[in-house]
């Protein structure tokens, strides 16, 4: 049964501030989960000068060069502010992304499978009625949630998670409609499966996934390839739903300008396949879609994935097997296939994303803030002409699940203690 998070205190009374410079990796203490294992990036015990990379580390698989400059390890930039992070809720049940409602509250997903409101005075909501059941073994459980286009008038929202099914499970998203109460509580209304992930199968890892809204309305939906040896190849195949970027209507069917419809044996809802385990996607300032998904052991990678093109995997891949043994025959590039915008080799454990437009940080305006399940902080991409100009990390010492920016241009962050099955939220700040 899914747990009841105890009262929080106020924000106020629970702040703890930690000042850093945000060139200062991050302490990799935490132990990365199955979908990260691998070398753990730098430590941080030395800030990287200006200029340099910030990654340190050996990668894991020592024999692969990038194929162009800037393709990993890029430098850092020449400004780069001070922040401090304040926990403005904690011992939430372990979490998967959260939501930035109206009034300051906010929609979390627990990977147990139930949804919670935090208040702006720290008080958190039992769980949500009518959440459909999740499979929340291994990887499994409630994954993403998004706000409607039209939320503010619908109150509709949609989310992602492991459906329990006939033989095993899959990734499934559904749409409902957010009925908030006044005395703390609320439910999830006309709740409705829009869209399965096929086939089927027996597995707990490498469900995804991300749910991003288009300009157009327009739903993306990441999804991963299941891990199996037996079953990842179906990422090259266009008859499979593993290992894809779906793009879908608020129904849940294939639009109609989608690069597969009436292909024959390919399924018209994909955008883009040859995908590992997507876990960030968002927007950049263009409305176009980036996203970064886990590799290997090293291989993590950022792609702006376009309508109809391949990206490898299993077949092309920055990275090996965790045995050490490469990844089919080991190659980083062949015909058909995309190359990775950027990769990351060791990995950063990829999760939450968001674009940042605030004012909070201006030296940040237009980069891409993600999550690092193993890098333990914030990632910051700062992106010219579609390549990664230079990359910083902000240590937060923390597994970091999701990433969203405030309308003031704060940076709030969803943590996770796997071990503790507890979350914490926290806000990023400029420094005083």
């Amino acid at each position: 049964m899914p747990r009841t998070p105890s009262l929080l205190a106020g924000t106020m009374l629970s702040a703890v501030l930690v000042t850093t410079p945000l060139f200062a990796q991050t302490d990799s203490g935490t132990s990365p989960a199955e979908e990260v294992e691998g070398v753990p990036p730098a430590d941080g015990t030395e800030a990287q000068p200006i200029g340099k990379p910030t990654e340190t580390q050996p990668p894991n698989a020592s024999n692969q060069e990038p194929a162009f400059a800037g393709q990993t390890r890029a430098a850092q930039p020449a400004e780069m502010p001070k922040a401090a992070s304040e926990i403005i809720a904690e011992g939430l049940p372990q979490a998967w992304a959260m939501q930035l409602l109206p009034n300051d509250r906010i929609l979390v997903t627990a990977k147990e499978g139930a949804m919670h409101v935090v208040y702006p005075d720290g008080k958190v909501s039992g769980a949500l009625a009518g959440v459909p059941d999740v499979d929340d073994d291994g990887q499994g459980g409630l994954l993403d949630v998004v706000l409607a286009p039209d939320f503010e008038t619908s109150n509709r929202i949609f989310f992602s998670f492991s459906e329990p099914r006939d033989g095993g499970n899959g990734t499934s998203v559904a749409s409902a409609t957010l009925a908030l109460d006044d005395a703390g509580g609320g439910a999830l209304k006309d709740v409705k499966v829009i869209f399965r992930q096929m086939p089927t199968y027996d597995g707990d890892k490498h469900f995804g996934s991300r749910l991003v809204f288009g300009s157009n309305g327009e739903l993306f939906v990441t999804v991963g390839e299941r891990s199996d040896k037996e079953v990842r190849g179906q990422a090259q195949d266009l008859g499979s739903g593993l290992g894809k970027v779906f793009r879908i209507d608020q129904d849940g069917k294939p639009l109609s300008d989608n690069p597969f419809v009436g292909k024959d044996g390919a399924l018209p809802e994909i955008w883009s396949y040859g995908h590992r385990n997507l876990q960030s996607a968002a927007l950049d300032g263009n409305g176009r879609l980036w996203t970064v998904e886990h590799g290997p052991k090293g291989g993590d990678e950022l792609n702006r994935p376009e309508a109809g093109l391949n990206y490898g995997w299993p077949e092309v891949t920055y990275g090996v097997e965790y045995s050490d043994d490469p990844v089919g025959a080991g190659i980083t590039a062949k015909d058909g296939t995309e190359q990775p915008v950027y990769y990351w080799d060791p990995v950063i454990g990829p999760s939450g994303m968001a674009l940042y437009r605030g004012d909070e940080f201006p030296e940040w305006r237009d980069a891409f803030l993600v999550g690092g399940l193993v890098s333990t902080g914030l990632v910051v991409l700062h992106i010219e002409n579609d390549r990664v100009a230079y990359e910083e990390r902000v240590p937060l010492k923390a597994r970091v699940r999701d990433v969203r920016v405030g309308a003031n241009g704060a940076v709030y962050v969803l943590t996770e203690d796997p071990d503790a099955g507890t979350s914490n939220i926290l806000r990023v700040a400029r420094a005083k």
